[in-house]
C-alpha cells in the first residue's frame, strides 16, 4: 500500500529494505545492536510521522499548513513513483499478476485487512476494511496528516510500476470512509 513491497529492493539513507518490508539499518558499525535490528514498514512510517509532522506544522506557520502538507505529499509521491519503477525492475516484470502479488504483501502481519473483489489479467479490485496506519496515526494524534504521509503513495507507485495500469480510488479510511476502494485496470 505504501510503496514498500516484498521482493523489491529498496535502500534509503537509513537502511536497506529486505523481504517482508523490513528495514535493515545501515549503521555498518560492528557490534552495533541496531545493525541487526529490523524495522517494519509500519514502524518506519510511525517514526517518519513523529519526525515529519512537527516540521509540517512549523513550515505551515510560514507558508500555510495546506501548502506544507502539499510539499510533503509531492515529495512522497515522487519517491513512490521512483520506487515503483525500481520494484518492477527488481521483480523482473510488471503485469497485473505481479502487481497483485506485491500489493498482497502490503497487508502481511495484519497491517491491512483486505477483501479481494476480483482479479484477472486486466483488473484487480479490493477493499481495505482495516488499516493499522490509521490506528497508529490516530494514536499519535496525526491522522489528519496521514494522507500526505502514506495514502498519497499508492497511485504514483503503480504509475512507476506500470504506466498502463491505472488505479481508481474514491475514498480512504484515513479520510473517514468505512473502507478504501482500490480498483486497478490495465489499459490498452
Amino acid at each position: 500500500m505504501y510503496g514498500i513491497e516484498k521482493g523489491c529492493d529498496y535502500s534509503s539513507p537509513i537502511g536497506r529494505l529486505g523481504d517482508g518490508g523490513r528495514l535493515y539499518p545501515l549503521s555498518g558499525i560492528e557490534g552495533d545492536p541496531m545493525s541487526k535490528e529490523e524495522i517494519s514498514l509500519i514502524e518506519r512510517r510511525v517514526i517518519e510521522a513523529q519526525t515529519i509532522v512537527p516540521l509540517i506544522i512549523a513550515f505551515g506557520k510560514k507558508v500555510g499548513l495546506e501548502q506544507a502538507k502539499a510539499i510533503v505529499q509531492r515529495n512522497n509521491e515522487e519517491a513512490s513513483r521512483d520506487y515503483g519503477r525500481r520494484c518492477a525492475t527488481t521483480v523482473g516484470a510488471n503485469t497485473m499478476a505481479d502487481l497483485a502479488r506485491e500489493i498482497a504483501s502490503w497487508g502481511e502481519g495484519g497491517v491491512l485487512e483486505e477483501e479481494v473483489l476480483g482479479h484477472d489479467e486486466r483488473t484487480y479490485a479490493f477493499n481495505v476494511t482495516g488499516c493499522l496506519y490509521v490506528d497508529r496515526y490516530e494514536a499519535l494524534g496525526v491522522r489528519k496528516f496521514g494522507y500526505c504521509l502514506s495514502c498519497c503513495r499508492d497511485n504514483p507507485f503503480v504509475e512507476g510500476f506500470n504506466p498502463k495500469i491505472k488505479l481508481k480510488r474514491t475514498q480512504t479510511i484515513m479520510e473517514g470512509a468505512p473502507y478504501c476502494d482500490f480498483r486497478y485496470t490495465l489499459e490498452d
